[in-house]
């Protein structure tokens, strides 16, 4: 069930960021709060990992995985595209959380 919380949680904070871009600085009201709630949702969900999934090994998931995510929204929702040192950034980070999912043997305690 914890994993399920932390795809939810990576889900939650995507749209939070996506949201504050669109919010321009927390002038728009409706991102504003889809913002504020989401990073909430995002953080609370997180929370729940956090008593089964050891702290590293959640936090390098999230971090990961939202930065990929969040980089496939700059693409799709505002027109970011990424340059080559940026692709080869976000492929080695995918390649370490493919490597923590793997390899890790680390347990919560």
């Amino acid at each position: 069930m914890a994993y399920l919380y932390l795809a939810l949680a990576i889900v939650a904070e995507v749209i939070a960021t996506s949201a504050l871009k669109a919010s321009d600085g927390f002038s728009r009201l409706g991102p504003s709060l889809v913002s504020v709630v989401g990073y909430g949702v995002a953080f609370f969900l997180l929370s729940l990992v956090l008593r089964t999934v050891p702290v590293g090994i959640a936090y390098a998931l999230w971090a990961g995985l939202g930065i990929v995510l969040v980089a496939l929204v700059g693409v799709l929702m505002y027109g970011q595209r990424p340059d080559l040192p940026a692709v080869l950034g976000i492929a080695l980070i995918v390649a370490g959380v493919l490597v923590i999912q793997l390899f890790s043997r680390v347990t919560a305690h």
